[in-house]
């Protein structure tokens, strides 16, 4: 399961959101959260048992990258939009 986390409400964050969504629905449960804050949405994923989470910010929008947060080691890493299904068949 993978949290996919924007990290704003504004539109074009969300459109991206959603086509990540869909390019990973295709192998993997996926949940697009948008309420409160970062922190508190982290949490909430943490306590749900995701293991990743997927977060778009306005750099995404620029460099095609987001951030892979990691729940047991709370490691983060930027990857490239393209690469997230190898990322995640990898584990």
């Amino acid at each position: 399961q993978i949290g996919i986390l924007p990290l704003s409400k504004k539109e074009n964050l969300i459109n991206l959101a959603n086509e990540i969504n869909d390019m990973l629905l295709v192998k993997y449960r996926t949940e697009i959260d948008i309420t409160q804050s970062i922190g508190k949405r982290y949490r909430r994923q943490d306590e749900i048992g995701t293991p990743y989470c997927v977060t778009i910010d306005f750099d995404s929008l620029e460099d095609s990258k987001v951030t892979i947060r990691d729940r047991d080691t709370m490691q983060q890493q930027r990857v490239h939009i393209d690469k997230l299904i190898n990322f995640f068949d990898k584990y």
